[in-house]
């Protein structure tokens, strides 16, 4: 499963950043259709929190239509993701905003990659996008 990780200087709970992290990776292909997302226990053991957060996450993931659960099935990666959580959005909550954010600042700091860098990275990405429409 993809690897998750919690930021202790978020403001964002444990819960959310979960949420955040494995609906990116949903959305990303990372985790593709089917595939069966780790159980609860063993991720609230790895991340060493209460399983009830990662349930509460699991079930946020789930009432957005990104995962089905099934008793003795496991949770498993929607094989259809509903429009409104496709990759491409015209508008993205704050919250989700503030989740990617903060991966990418945990993935810059893990590579070793400055803040300016990933700044700079960010502006050549807007500058080439393509105008929004009305």
């Amino acid at each position: 499963m993809a690897d998750l990780h919690l930021d202790p200087s978020t403001p964002l709970p444990p819960y959310e950043q979960i949420r955040a992290q494995l609906a990116t990776h949903i959305a990303t292909g990372a985790l593709p259709p089917d595939a069966r997302l780790a159980p609860v226990r063993q991720v609230a053991r790895d991340l060493g929190i209460a399983p009830g957060t990662v349930a509460r996450a699991y079930k946020e993931l789930e009432n957005a239509g990104l995962v089905t659960t099934r008793r003795g099935g496991g949770t498993r990666v929607s094989m259809h993701i509903p429009a409104a959580q496709q990759p491409v959005q015209q508008e993205v909550a704050v919250t989700d905003l503030a989740s990617l954010v903060g991966a990418v600042r945990y993935l810059a700091q893990r590579q070793g990659t400055s803040v300016q860098a990933v700044m700079d990275s960010v502006q050549d990405i807007l500058d080439d996008a393509p105008p929004r429409s009305p």
